[in-house]
């Protein structure tokens, strides 16, 4: 049967494995004109539709056509190309513009890079399922859509696919006319995909950079992995037109199917070969799915089929298709034969290569057909990179959850530790021994003196040395306090949250080691500051300063005393600092060492949060940032176009 006879849809077909007669079906159970094909799955083998019925969903089919092409034509033509009239028979197919190629391929390599850089966190859910539509896109974009943009000009690369047993081995090993391919009836055969091209062509699939990520290889080894590919020349394929054998779609063998789905992913066109007895399958129609999601150029090879019952599997495979949506794509009927030496009577094979001698000379429908495969995949990143970027968003949204938990720990721990700095009980213990020691020894006095012409003022004394030590220790004690509540509090709250929160937070239920060597450092340097803030703005009353001065590192303690002493303004230190410095100066200074206080223990606690930044981050977690870097790249792509 001819491809123009095939593809012509008849009234009546009944199923090929229960034909009936119209009578024996009741015409309740007619599918609805387009039910099947709006639902997304494959049509039931076993439905019928009235002549009528099916001439209806035929004109409505042309007429959403013609819509689609009138659309096309207002939209400007198709994307992702600069409009230019279609070269016609014999013409040649020029490269694309330089400036086109630049734009696209800029674009492309700052896609790819976006997705490379994607890491994933096997505890989320579905995980494996987007690490999976990582691997596609990138295989997709480094074997097939930088170099096809970059080599818009060289041979179509055509996979052959198909389901166990459906003949595509010995289908290519028929149309090379040579034995290629490896057949057999035990299953799996093909393993490593084996490309046919002609000699002149064998140069493009070896060097160039169409399959680029793959090893070439002259013949199949054992050793062989999952990123190789044989290349096999004969003079028996027409030129411009090359052959990829792939392995089965539903082999046993769970590698094979990756290998099958990657080689989909860097043809330009689509052989499916299915047989009469499995073209129903499921898996078969995956294939046709993701074909139509992707846009690609496809031919359906049905094979094995009987003589007796070739009218009725035809007209019921053609059923299906149309109703799915894909009654116009090119079929071919191989009818069940005898295969000898591993190929197919020439005569079976005869349509089909025509066919690709057709492609082979009009230079021009080749491209087109390139061109409308590679479109096709340019468009379906619209949809597989946002899907990628919801997943990300979705384990962004459980890292927002986890860091306000950090966020929420630390800022409870840094409010702890302005009360404390404000109601007076960090001048306890050790701190407030040291205060009396030095208020009552009479070294408070002598730090104050009255001012004698020619007397330089005298050095602190060592309890001067102590007060200050006892204050930095006191102030470190709370710090290290504060950061240990809330290092179990974020512990506590992840483990609430999920297993994952549990198992990130295991070693993070205390500070870090280096906090109370940090913290040390980070109170000397404030004392000292302060110091400063005092010798350089601490204007000690003009009365005053006449007839007193006063030792810097001294009024500094006593001004600290006052800052911890509590807000009510009472006791000894204010007092004194107010007398000296005056009110003014006391609010004023008093403002600014509490806003360095608080900025320099803010770092120490954000130094021990990035260590759960750092587990978010080594676990795969993502934050929104990736995703939004997908959105823009994918834009970026858009406008290139």
């Amino acid at each position: 049967m001819s491809a123009d006879e095939a593809g012509k849809p008849e009234t009546s077909e009944p199923a090929a494995s229960e034909p009936q007669s119209q009578s024996e079906q009741s015409s309740d159970e007619q599918p609805k004109d387009g039910e099947q094909a709006a639902s997304g799955e494959p049509p039931e083998g076993g439905e019928q539709a009235e002549a009528a019925q099916s001439q209806d969903a035929q004109s409505q089919d042309a007429q959403d056509q013609d819509a689609q092409a009138q659309d096309a034509q207002e939209d400007g033509g198709e994307a992702g190309w600069p409009e230019v009239s279609p070269p016609g028979p014999g013409e040649r197919v020029e490269e694309l513009p330089p400036e086109t190629v630049e734009a696209l391929t800029t674009a492309l390599n700052a896609l790819r890079e976006s997705i490379a850089d994607v890491r994933f966190c096997d505890d989320l859910p579905g995980s494996s399922e987007a690490r999976q539509a990582q691997a596609a896109l990138l295989a997709q974009l480094e074997n097939y859509v930088v170099p096809r943009i970059k080599t818009s000009t060289a041979p179509a690369l055509i996979v052959v696919a198909g389901s166990t047993g459906a003949g595509k081995s010995t289908l290519v090993n028929s149309l090379a006319e040579k034995n290629v391919s490896r057949t057999g009836v035990r299953r799996p055969t093909t393993g490593t995909p084996v490309l046919v091209c002609h000699p002149e062509d064998h140069k493009w699939f070896a060097e160039g950079e169409l399959l680029g990520g793959l090893e070439r290889l002259d013949k199949p080894t054992p050793e062989a992995g999952l990123d190789s590919v044989v290349i096999a020349p004969t003079e028996k394929l027409p030129q411009g037109v090359a052959l990829l054998d792939t392995p089965d779609i539903d082999s046993v063998v769970e590698e094979h199917h990756e290998i099958a789905r990657r080689m989909l992913d860097t043809a330009d066109l689509w052989i499916f070969v299915t047989t009469a007895a499995r073209y129903a399958d499921a898996p078969a129609w995956n294939v046709l799915r993701l074909a139509k999601e992707r846009g690609a150029r496809l031919a359906i090879v049905l094979s094995r089929v009987p003589d007796k019952s070739a009218d009725v599997v035809l007209k019921h495979f053609v059923r299906m298709l149309t109703e799915y949506g894909l009654g116009d794509i090119e079929r071919f009927v191989i009818h069940e034969s005898k295969v000898s030496d591993g190929r197919l009577p020439d005569s079976e094979v005869t349509e089909l290569r025509l066919w690709l001698a057709e492609l082979s000379v009009d230079e021009a429908r080749r491209a087109q057909a390139v061109r409308e495969t590679l479109n096709g995949v340019l468009n379906s990143f619209r949809t597989r990179v946002p899907a990628l970027a919801k997943h990300l968003e979705a384990g962004a949204a459980i890292r927002a959850e986890l860091r306000g938990d950090v966020e929420a720990a630390f800022l409870s721990a840094l409010s702890d530790i302005d009360k404390a700095s404000k109601n007076g009980s960090l001048l306890h213990g050790e701190v407030l021994a040291r205060w009396q020691d030095f208020a009552g020894s009479g070294d408070l006095m002598r730090a104050l003196h009255l001012r004698r012409r020619g007397r330089a003022a005298r050095q602190a004394p060592e309890r001067v040395l102590a007060f200050k030590a006892a204050i930095r220790s006191g102030l470190e004690s709370v710090i290290v306090a504060a950061a240990n509540r809330a290092s179990k509090e974020v512990a506590a709250r992840w483990r609430h949250r999920s297993e994952l929160g549990a198992k990130l937070g295991e070693d993070l239920d205390r500070p870090s080691d280096d906090l109370v060597r940090h913290t040390g450092r980070a109170i000397a340097s404030w004392q000292d500051h302060l110091g400063e803030l005092v010798r350089t703005e601490g204007v000690a009353k003009r009365s005053v300063s006449k007839i007193v001065s006063f030792d810097p590192e001294s009024l500094a303690l006593i001004f600290m005393v006052a800052m911890f002493s509590g807000g009510n303004g009472e006791g000894v230190p204010h007092r004194l600092v107010n007398a000296l410095l005056g009110a003014e100066s006391l609010r004023g200074i008093g403002t600014k060492a509490f806003s360095d206080l608080r900025a320099r223990i803010g770092m120490l606690f954000d130094e021990e949060a990035m260590r759960y930044v750092k587990a978010l981050d080594s676990a795969g977690i993502p934050d929104e940032s990736v995703a939004t870097r997908l959105y823009q790249a994918t834009y970026n792509l858009e406008v290139a176009r």
